[in-house]
């Protein structure tokens, strides 16, 4: 009996894991800005993309994000999945961009992503972040 709950226990935690049918919060900007670094901080790349402007540029750097996270060391994988997010400051350039400086507890590195509004909602134009805000 024992055996069976712990088989089901673990299947239950599968199931659950893989899913992630969170919807994606882009009405606001701090919002879609966290929920993305949140997100890719987890290793959850599937709600990461959500949040994310669907172009091929920031669909490259994204892929580009998740190739590199896969080679990273399984300590190094559990320290940003467990980190914190710092946002440091938002500033709104305009009325639909935003720029989120933050870190994380686990690097404490300072880093920057960019926020527009598209079609209402408020994505992750990521590129911005490899560019040094220079596009």
């Amino acid at each position: 009996m024992k055996k069976v709950l712990t088989l089901l226990s673990v299947i239950t935690l599968m199931i659950s894991s893989c899913g992630s049918g969170e919807e994606a919060n882009t009405t606001d900007p701090l919002e879609s800005g966290r929920g993305f670094i949140e997100a890719s901080l987890k290793g959850n790349y599937v709600q990461a993309k959500k949040y994310l402007l669907q172009d091929s540029t920031n669909i490259e750097y994204f892929d580009g994000l998740k190739d590199f996270n896969s080679k990273i060391s399984r300590e190094d994988q559990a320290g940003y999945s467990n980190a914190n997010i710092i946002i440091d400051s938002s500033i709104a350039q305009s009325d639909s961009v935003n720029i989120i400086y933050y870190s994380n507890s686990y690097k404490n590195k300072p880093s920057k992503i960019k926020v527009i509004k598209h079609n209402n909602q408020w994505l992750v134009d990521f590129k911005y972040t490899f560019t040094g805000g220079n596009e």
